[in-house]
């Protein structure tokens, strides 16, 4: 059964993993190493991500090595990157509301002088 790239990145074991193979490869035991869990459940992630294509397992001698495939990722980058441009367009424009409402807000010049006078005259009063 293929996986989606989503199912691989919803678990944040998987994310760590991909992390940790995005810095360079390694094989399933030095990735087992850096995790607390054990060896099979880490074998179970990769076969995951296997699944999904985002990592490459394949066999050099007694060893197997994981590496990552960057562009299987792409997907998910462009998914989330639509959503980024909505949230950046919505943000804003409510920068632009608050900008609006501290200008409204702010003393004007005649606003100013009407203070400056009524402290002026309040001194005088006293």
């Amino acid at each position: 059964m293929r996986r989606d790239v989503f199912q691989a990145i919803a678990d944040p074991i998987r994310r760590e993993i991909i992390q940790v193979l995005a810095e360079a490869p390694l094989t399933v035991n030095a990735v087992a190493e850096r995790f607390e869990i054990s060896r099979p459940a880490v074998s179970k992630h990769l076969k995951i991500l296997e699944e999904c294509g985002i990592v490459i397992i394949h066999q050099q001698g007694r060893e197997r090595f994981c590496q990552i495939q960057p562009s299987s990722l792409i997907p998910a980058f462009m998914w989330i990157d639509q959503y980024r441009k909505l949230w950046e367009a919505r943000l804003d424009s409510f920068e632009e509301y608050l900008n609006e409402l501290q200008q409204s807000k702010e003393p004007t010049e005649d606003n100013q002088v009407n203070t400056n006078q009524l402290k002026t005259n309040k001194k005088e009063d006293e």
